[in-house]
């Protein structure tokens, strides 16, 4: 199973390790797409930061994002798990997994990156600041940039087992899976059900979404599940107590669509 995450927007300082070696991330086929925009990145950040705020769409009060940029390549590291931080990574709470799931996390949890591409849990990385959403002068849009070098890496990463995909919007045009991928992909969102004056109400939360799919990433690691597909996996989160209602692609070569549906927000 790979399960396909968003990164956080803030996340935890860089840590004391060694400096960063991009060679040793995970996904070696992303090499090269990396250094285009760490090289510009840093370059960028290095030499104007005035122009690196308005790139990175950085309010006043967050220009010390700029210098942290500025010093990727000789700032500390610390594993991915510990860099991004926010709702969705606090409910999956990785470092109070067992051994046994803190292994599956390191096999099957990959983020999403503007400046990555994606990266495993266990990958030592610096903190930084560049969403997807950025557009570097040379490199260009970064959803762009990563699509060819995400379509031929990515596949192999997925293998011939499930992928479940919990990436904000920003970050699925990076990488579509298509094909017999795709067959075996689940998009998952999150529905809030109220009844209001007997009549049931449904709304896609936002906040709590993020906390919702990060314990069911949780529940999978704890439990050991290996669904083989978008089927099983409905199978299992039924087992573990959520209410899912699953959507199979009209037509052959496209994802799944799983609506988990809370009633309670915490």
């Amino acid at each position: 199973m790979l399960v396909l995450l968003p990164p956080s927007e803030g996340k935890a300082a860089s840590g004391r390790g060694a400096p960063l070696k991009p060679e040793s991330l995970s996904l070696s086929g992303l090499a090269g797409a990396r250094e285009a925009v760490l090289d510009e990145l840093v370059e960028l950040c290095l030499t104007d930061e005035d122009g690196a705020r308005e790139v990175l769409g950085l309010s006043e009060g967050l220009r010390g994002e700029i210098a942290k940029n500025a010093e990727l390549r000789t700032a500390g590291t610390r594993p991915a798990g510990e860099i991004y931080t926010g709702v969705l990574y606090d409910a999956l709470g990785l470092a109070t997994l067992d051994a046994a799931a803190r292994r599956r996390a390191g096999k099957s949890l990959l983020v999403f990156s503007g400046l990555w591409g994606a990266v495993r849990v266990g990958d030592r990385i610096p903190s930084y600041r560049c969403s997807m959403g950025v557009k570097l002068p040379g490199v260009g849009a970064l959803g762009a940039h990563w699509r060819a070098p995400m379509a031929s890496v990515l596949p192999e990463a997925a293998g011939d087992g499930l992928v479940l995909d919990l990436r904000s919007s920003a970050y699925t045009g990076a990488w579509k899976p298509a094909g017999a991928v795709a067959e075996r992909t689940a998009s998952v969102r999150v529905l809030q059900s109220q009844v209001v004056n007997g009549v049931e109400k449904r709304s896609v939360v936002s906040h709590f979404n993020k906390a919702t799919k990060g314990r069911m990433v949780r529940d999978l690691l704890v439990a050991g599940a290996k669904p083989k597909g978008p089927a099983e996996l409905v199978e299992v989160l039924r087992d573990l107590g959520y209410t899912v209602e699953a959507q199979a692609p009209a037509r052959a070569g496209r994802p799944w669509a799983l609506d988990v549906v809370v009633t309670e927000i915490h």
